[in-house]
């Protein structure tokens, strides 16, 4: 029987319960693993404590042999490739950003210099672009601790990936999702990546749920990060969108203040995927990203 390690929050353990579901269907016994990592106990902002901080944990479980499998929130992982294991992508939730508001608000009703909850340097930035009266606090927790700011009113609204609300079965807290044209979401977002140790029993399994173009649509949109050097936590967000067999990819990189953003886009068939993403990032770098990224 497989061990699913994941993180244990209900959205990571609903996440990796899918991920158990799907093997189980394809014929291969699997149950789930809990490992903590430092990002469940440290409530510190993720820029502090690093890049990676959610799945460094799982990595080094699964490479001990504490488990199995491993499920991870694609976004959160560092994107130099980890030559220990092999990383699949399955099929893909909705990959766009969501409010959570009281009364049921959007952000163009949010009343001036609402309270508005999100530690992403992403979203900060693009907030900040289209609602500059608005007053960002940092936010941390899981996704019930997240809402509950606004439930209880130490906060106007919070801003979450609506992938963790339709997993969560949290959807109808939605009051606004935001089309990708209008608030980018980060790298892959939406999508998990799976990994087992090369070469292993389980590797081989992974096989099974393999979804080819999320693969490529996330592996477009991480070449993008990849390429600008920055890590989960910098103002670079993707997205793309499948016309056919082509696949298209638009980034961008954002002044924190908002007072400047940079988008490109690219399109071309899922093997040119990771090219896609690179001639994005050598277009935003012509047009400044360095300096936006600080480097």
């Amino acid at each position: 029987m497989f061990q699913i390690g994941t993180r244990g929050s209900k959205l990571a353990t609903t996440q990796a319960g899918h991920v158990r579901d799907w093997l189980i269907d394809a014929g291969f016994d699997s149950q789930l693993h809990i490992v903590t990592t430092a990002g469940d106990v440290n409530m510190a902002p993720v820029e502090r404590i690093g890049v990676g901080v959610f799945t460094q944990a799982l990595r080094e479980a699964l490479y001990a042999g504490e488990c199995d499998i491993a499920v991870h929130s694609f976004k959160d992982l560092p994107t130099a490739p980890d030559e220990r294991f092999r990383l699949v992508v399955p099929q893909r939730q909705d990959s766009r950003e969501a409010l959570v508001a009281r009364d049921g608000l959007s952000l163009a009703q949010l009343p001036q210099g609402a309270r508005v909850g999100t530690s992403a340097p992403r979203r900060i930035s693009q907030l900040a672009a289209l609602r500059p009266d608005l007053e960002i606090r940092p936010l941390r927790g899981n996704i019930d601790t997240r809402m509950s700011k606004v439930t209880d009113g130490e906060l106007d609204a919070v801003l979450l990936a609506y992938a963790g609300l339709l997993r969560g079965g949290y959807a109808d807290r939605a009051t606004e999702i935001f089309e990708p044209s209008v608030f980018m979401p980060a790298p892959a977002q939406g999508a998990l990546a799976i990994e087992a140790v090369a070469g292993t029993e389980a590797a081989a399994a992974l096989d099974a749920i393999v979804d080819d173009r999320a693969s490529a649509a996330a592996a477009g949109e991480r070449a993008v990060l990849a390429r600008l050097e920055a890590g989960c936590t910098a103002p670079v967000a993707a997205t793309s969108r499948w016309d056919g067999d082509q696949l298209t990819v638009r980034g961008g990189v954002f002044a924190l203040d908002g007072s400047r953003q940079l988008t490109a886009t690219a399109s071309g068939s899922a093997a040119e995927a990771a090219d896609l993403g690179a001639r994005i990032s050598d277009e935003l770098f012509a047009g400044g990203a360095a300096e936006l990224l600080g480097k």
